[in-house]
């Protein structure tokens, strides 16, 4: 599997799993929790998986170019 593959599948689970975060934040309101974790905590963890997946699809982006550069 090439490495381009797999940083993007990466940057697509961690993407759903950002906005999943947002959601449950949204949904535990301003004092309430969800799943256990707090408001602020849930508006985190969806920082940073939403940044996470924007470096692992920039990351993607870079391997494909070394990649296809490698090819010719």
């Amino acid at each position: 599997m090439k490495k381009s593959s797999l940083m993007h599948g990466v940057s697509i689970v961690t993407g759903i799993l950002g906005a999943l975060a947002l959601l449950a934040a949204w949904i535990a309101g301003e004092g309430g929790t969800a799943f256990g974790f707090s408001q602020s905590h849930l508006f985190n963890d969806a920082i940073v998986l939403t940044l996470l997946s924007i470096s692992g699809g920039v990351c993607a982006l870079y391997r494909r170019q070394l990649e296809s550069e490698s090819r010719q």
